[in-house]
């Protein structure tokens, strides 16, 4: 009730900001022109306006999207407000793994560094659909392309830290809703993923937003362990109506969208936690954590599971190998979550 009380009236937590605060007062005092930062998502909403906050504060961008088109529209209108940013528009379709591929070879090839990447695109789809990887197409684009992403960027990610000096940042968008996903994780993405018999489009979306967050728990691990000087943190950017639920418009999405209106967000709000977490210097070395509006917060209990967040890695590990093929698919990903090292085992 008193996190409710403070968010309507936008006070401030530990870090000074709220949920009121915007991108561009979050960064007030942030001086990014010697970075480079990748942006999925950036051609509208939420990752537009963190684009837009984050160009003006000089960084380097790269713009990934599946249209070129609407990329290149997105590239002006920053240019047109800030004409000496630098802005490169690349082609993604985080849906496919090997777009993934493409797009990192492409962007290895630029040679340049990297100092912060923001996994933000994201999908909910109203209508079952698979992607051509097998996989339940809110999950392969929401988390799966990103984990990819992540995996094969990363090294790049630690170089450049060692060295600049300057920490790295990886931000992962996810929502709330991650806490609406209760049950066999793996068992309803093979559900899904073989047929839409069991198909709700929100436990697919909440159940894509909690993997992004066990992502997080499991990246952060990995780069203490490595002693890397980059950091994984995910947000959840409050509740703000984008183009997200362009599949659901209608009576039923404007009536839930008025019942909430006191609780939602302008898009340079719902854009501040994301630019926040990336630029802050107050951040430094935090890894690993949550945060909403502009502070830390709490996940559910299965989203801070250290346990499911280490088999969700070696599952992941084993979609977007190369060797993996579609028949084994399903029973790869529950046998690595499940942990049985004999079913694991005939599934390679």
């Amino acid at each position: 009730m008193i996190e409710t009380v403070k968010h309507l009236v936008g006070s401030g937590g530990p870090s000074g900001f709220g949920s009121r605060s915007t991108a561009e007062h979050v960064t007030v005092n942030c001086d990014l022109r010697s970075l480079t930062a990748i942006i999925t998502g950036a051609t509208s909403g939420i990752g537009a306006e963190t684009a837009r906050v984050l160009a003006k504060r000089g960084a380097r961008l790269v713009i990934p999207a599946r249209s070129l088109k609407t990329a290149e529209e997105t590239k002006s209108r920053i240019l047109s407000e800030f004409p000496y940013a630098e802005i490169i528009v690349m082609h993604l379709d985080l849906s496919s793994l090997a777009s993934v591929r493409r797009f990192v070879a492409d962007f290895e090839s630029l040679h340049l560094p990297l100092n912060i990447l923001i996994n933000n695109a994201g999908k909910y789809a109203h209508k079952h659909a698979i992607s051509e990887d097998g996989v339940e197409m809110t999950f392969a684009t929401n988390y799966l392309g990103h984990f990819l992403l992540t995996k094969l960027l990363l090294k790049n990610m630690i170089e450049t830290a060692a060295q600049t000096g300057v920490q790295g940042r990886i931000v992962n968008v996810t929502s709330v809703i991650h806490s609406w996903f209760s049950g066999d994780m793996l068992q309803y993405l093979a559900d899904i993923s073989r047929n839409n018999r069991n198909y709700d489009a929100t436990r697919a979306y909440a159940l894509s937003k909690l993997a992004n967050v066990l992502h997080t728990i499991e990246l952060s691990r990995i780069l203490h362990k490595m002693d890397a000087n980059v950091t994984a943190n995910c947000v959840h950017p409050g509740i703000v109506r984008t183009r997200l639920t362009r599949d659901r418009e209608g009576l039923i999405t404007d009536l839930v969208f008025f019942l909430t209106s006191r609780l939602l967000k302008s898009v340079p709000q719902a854009a501040a936690t994301t630019c926040y977490v990336a630029t802050s210097p107050r951040l430094r070395n935090v890894c690993g954590k949550y945060f909403s509006d502009c502070n830390e917060a709490r996940t559910s209990k299965l989203g801070s599971c250290g346990v499911k967040a280490q088999r969700l890695w070696t599952a992941s590990e084993l979609l977007v190998s190369p060797a993996s093929c579609t028949p084994h698919l399903y029973r790869t990903f529950k046998c690595s979550l499940t942990n049985d090292a004999m079913c694991k085992s005939q599934a390679l």
